[in-house]
Formats: structure tokens, sequence, C-alpha cells
């Protein structure tokens, strides 16, 4: 009895210490908030500070980066719009004169996110304005962006990456069979691959060769835009592709790649001369507290009674709610009614970065899209990945915009039964069902499917691919032959579906909302509205372990990175909870390196 009095009261000491550190720390960041200037000041020939190890996301993000600096996470965060936004003013500001590009590329930027920007920061070096980017190493997708400065410098010991882009796929078929994991599957459509890890060891012919097609529509893009940014040739940059990969900093210089080379200092002294020298420095403004003066000026003077609402549609598609980086079936559906009826809401623009995922929930999705357009003009931006799901909740708008780099398409539907008998059974652990009809265990993973059960099922999975044909062809106004042609769950580049109708025009999310406001007849008097609204300072603080406050601390270490890579390819099957147990969506282990 006296241990366990003891041990309670040491339990509720350490939980009121552990509130009361809790509270301090809340206190300590709620103060550090406030004494935060709530638009910065910015001076006569500034620079504006573009670290590309910023998180550019499409969605809107959280509490203020203060929450995660206090807890020590240097991967800060900024939305894509806000981006844009504050390039698009600098460009209008004579008090900036420069953009200094530098940091390491942050890996949740895709590149039809990195084209957008990188249009920004061209009509900013349109204006007469200096582009300035420096980093130790660059990397290709740092470069992509970095190559329209006019100055690109690189640190003597550094290097620069030029070596094309690759997708390596993870297959688990050889560990599940070893571990007596089995998995049925079920699929429409000779392209769908999302399955093929779980089944197969290597790539299937069709596979490999809609993946290829795709990184050579992406390579090209590259190619393409570098080339005439660097004024060199387009068969220059695939040499060097083919043949050196990676350039020490003298090669870079001889294949025009760079500027010069230089040490961190004497980038530093180039900026006081473009700039002024403050602290030592240069007069800068960080990209991030610019955005907060973008904002206002955009606003300022406009009619807030007429608005134009941007959700963004981010993540896996699932059914139910979904968690914040997700996108729930039933979340979405209840955010569109809410919009529909918004009478200050006059168009919308549906901005989608979503590899697809629930079928169910792709269709509520869709459903609510097909209400709304019948209220006001609805518009697609599809960002880096817009495809299977992510296109199915697409297809019933007004205009659909994509970058030639986005990767979309992926017509299909699977399903994927997993069971554990074998592995069960290996460790002594049997069942006997007990039923009341032949099928009433269905859903069940303690033994494999019968062929009578597979048979419903691809008869289920079939039903819902034709759904799917029905929708395309209906709302791109194709035969469904010619959408069956085209669907085979393909991935295509949004270069590649412009010319087959899959997507309408090529462009970016200014675009979008350009044209949205357009159909609205809105003329330039009216505002932005984002959805869904941004995290609060309590859900941050409270999310589960394994969001938010799970990823503060994100080692570099190469093996760590792998590891956590695979686990992320196996979480996701953790979202795998669509009720008919059918989904439309990418591989899970897609990416692009």
């Amino acid at each position: 009895m006296r241990d366990f009095i003891k041990n309670t009261l040491a339990s509720l000491l350490a939980i009121f210490i552990f509130l009361g550190m809790s509270v301090s720390g809340l206190l300590f960041l709620v103060i550090l908030s406030a004494t935060k200037d709530a638009v910065p000041r910015v001076k006569d020939k500034s620079v504006l500070s573009f670290n590309m190890g910023l998180n550019i996301t499409d969605a809107l993000q959280g509490p203020p980066n203060e929450f995660n600096q206090a807890l020590g996470n240097q991967s800060e965060g900024i939305s894509l719009k806000a981006t844009l936004d504050a390039i698009d003013e600098a460009t209008r500001d004579r008090r900036i004169v420069a953009v200094y590009l530098h940091g390491e590329m942050a890996d949740g930027t895709g590149y039809a996110q990195l084209k957008e920007i990188r249009q920004a920061l061209q009509r900013f070096r349109d204006a007469g304005k200096k582009i300035i980017a420096y980093d130790i190493n660059w990397g290709e997708r740092d470069y992509y962006l970095a190559s329209v400065a006019d100055t690109i410098l690189l640190h003597p010991f550094g290097s620069l990456e030029m070596n094309g882009i690759s997708s390596e796929g993870v297959f688990f078929a050889g560990a599940l069979q070893k571990y007596g994991i089995g998995v049925q599957v079920t699929r429409v459509g000779r392209y769908k691959s999302a399955v093929e890890p779980f089944i197969l060891q290597q790539r299937s012919p069709e596979n490999r060769q809609q993946t290829q097609q795709l990184l050579g529509d992406l390579w090209g893009e590259f190619v393409q835009t570098v080339a005439k940014s660097r004024n060199i040739s387009p068969q220059q940059l695939q040499t060097i592709a083919d043949t050196q990969g990676i350039l020490e900093p003298n090669q870079a210089l001889q294949q025009k790649l760079i500027t010069k080379t230089a040490y961190e200092d004497e980038v530093i002294e180039q900026l006081k001369q473009i700039g002024t020298e403050e602290d030592d420095l240069f007069r800068r403004v960080e990209l991030q507290s610019y955005a907060t003066i973008a904002s206002e000026q955009i606003n300022q003077g406009r009619n807030a009674n007429e608005k134009i609402a941007v959700v963004y549609a981010e993540g896996d598609i699932v059914n139910g709610r979904g968690d914040f980086d997700q996108i729930g079936g039933d979340r979405f559906a209840k955010l569109f009614r809410e919009i529909r009826q918004d009478d200050d809401v006059k168009a919308v623009v549906l901005r989608i970065n979503s590899p697809g995922g629930s079928a169910v929930a792709s269709e509520v999705i869709q459903r609510e899209v097909v209400l709304t357009r019948k209220e006001k003009p609805v518009v697609v931006s599809m960002g880096s990945i817009a495809a299977s799901g992510g296109y199915w909740i697409s297809t019933s708008s007004d205009r659909i915009f994509a970058e030639s780099n986005t990767i979309t398409g992926s017509i299909g539907v699977f399903g994927l039964l997993p069971n554990i008998q074998q592995l069960a059974n290996n460790n002594g652990i049997t069942w006997d069902a007990v039923k009341s009809a032949r099928l009433a265990d269905l859903q069940t993973v303690t033994r494999p499917k019968t062929p009578q059960e597979m048979a419903l099922i691809q008869k289920s999975v079939d039903r819902i691919y034709d759904q799917f044909l029905t929708r395309v062809a209906d709302a791109r106004k194709l035969p469904k032959t010619r959408v069956a042609e085209i669907a085979q769950g393909r991935v295509w580049s949004g270069k590649q579906a412009k010319a087959i109708g899959l997507v309408d025009e090529i462009g970016g999310l200014e675009a979008a909302i350009q044209d949205a406001a357009k159909r609205a007849k809105l003329g330039d008097n009216w505002q932005i509205e984002e959805y869904p609204r941004p995290r609060s300072f309590a859900e941050l603080l409270f999310a589960a372990p394994d969001n938010q406050l799970a990823n503060l601390f994100v080692s570099k270490d190469p093996v760590l990175t792998e590891l956590n890579k695979l686990k992320r390819e196996i979480t996701v099957l953790t979202t795998l909870n669509d009720p008919r147990s059918a989904y439309a969506r990418l591989p899970f282990n897609f990416r692009l390196d």
C-alpha cells in the first residue's frame, strides 16, 4: 500500500511538472509570436532572401514558424500562393532590388510547383532586377530553379548534379512470401501498376514503358527550360547527363552552367554592392516575412464581398474525415457545401496535388463538385501530381489547368486483399469460422479469397472502373471507347494529357484563378479565400505523434533517409480505408529522384 501511494504521488508530481513545463512552453511561444512585428519594415535597396530549403506546399501552412523554431525544427514552410504573391509584389516594389536564392531544396516541393515559382522569378528578372543564386552543392531540383538567375555561384569545393531523373520502386513480394503474408489483387487497366510492389519483384513491361515515357517528358521539359536560360543547347545538357553526371566547379564553369565559383563571404560582398550593407551583411528581407506585405498589398481596397475560393486538395484521398495531410471525402464534401452556400464566393478553384486513393471518397467529392458547378464556376489547377482519384475529382470542372510536368491520368481501379493465414499457421494460430451464409466472412484477412469471392470482387472493381470511364467521357466530351483507350491506368504528363484531351490548358495556379475570375465576371475587384483553414496552434500542438510533432527532427543520414522512405511507403497502406476496398491511386512508392 505504501509503494502504491508513493508511486501514485510520484506520477501525479510528474504530471504537474509536465503540465507546468507545457504551460511555460506555450506562454513562451505565445510571447515569442506576439513580439514579432506583424508586418516587417522594408528599407530601400533591400534584397529578398529566398531560402530554397523552405517546404513549399500547395495548402495553407499551420501556426507561425515560431512554433517550429522554438521546438528546434529547421524545416519551415510557406504556401505556393504566398510564394508567388511575394515574388510578384517584390517585382513591383522599388525597394527590392534583387532576389538571393540559396539553400538545399526541400523534398516535398515538386517540379510543377517549381515551374510556377520559376516563371514568377523570370518576371522579376524581366523587370530589370537581379537574381543571385548560390549554394555549396547544386542538386537538379535546386538548379532547375536557380538556372533562372543571371548570376549562379558555386562553392569552390562544391559540385553540380546533372545526371537526369529516375524513379526507383520498392517491391515487397519476396518479403511477403517469405513471411507468409498472402496478397490477392483485382484491377482494371494494363498500366495500373499500384499493385505490382505486392505481387512482383520488378516492374511489368507496361509499367516500365509508361514510366520511361513520363520521365522522358519531365526530363525533356527540364532540359529545354534550363538550356534556354543558360543559352546552351539541350543536346549539350543531355551529353553532360550521360557522360559526367556530377560536375566539379571548374567543369560546371566550363559548361556555362554557373557564372563563377565563390565562397559565401564573397557572395555577401557582391550582395552588398547590389543592395546596401547592414550589420556586416546586406540589407535583406526574408521571403516568409515579405509574404505578409504582399498579402496586405494585394487585398488593399479590394471588394471583400466578391471572393474566389481556392480549395487545396493535397494528399491521399481517404474515406471519412481524414487527417490534416489527407483529403477526407466527408470533410471535403462538407467544405464544398459550405462554399456553395456562401453568397460572397463567386467562383471556386480546386487545386489538386494528390496521387488519389479511395474510389468511394473520390466519388463523394466529385458529386459535390458537380453540385457546386451548378451554382458557380469551378476551375481545376493541377499541381505536381493529380492522378487517378486526383483526376476523378477534377472531371466535372469548367476548365482543367496543368503544368507540362504535372503527373496526371492513371484512370484505373484496383483492389488489394491481404491475408495472414500462412503467417499465422506457421506460428501455431488457426481460425474456425461458423457462418450463416457462404459469403458471410468475405471481409476476413484470416484466409485467402475463394475463386467465387474473387469473381465477385473483380465484378465490383470492373463496375467502378466503368463508372470512372463514364465520368471522364461525359466531362471531357469524349467517346467512351476513346477514354478506354487512353485510360487503362496509364500515367501521363501534363503535356501528353493536353494532347489527348484530358487537360484543357497548360498553366499554373495563377492562370486558373484568373480564368475563374473571368468566368464569374469579377473584373479586377475581388479577393482570394483559401480552404481548408490553417491548422490552429492547439491542433498542431496536440496532433497525433506520427503527424507534426514526430517529424520535427529529420535526420540527413543517408541510411536513415532511405529507412524513412521505406517507412512512409509502408505507412501509406494505413490510408486504404475504402469501404468497398476499391482504389484509384498511383503506386504507393512512386517518386522522382
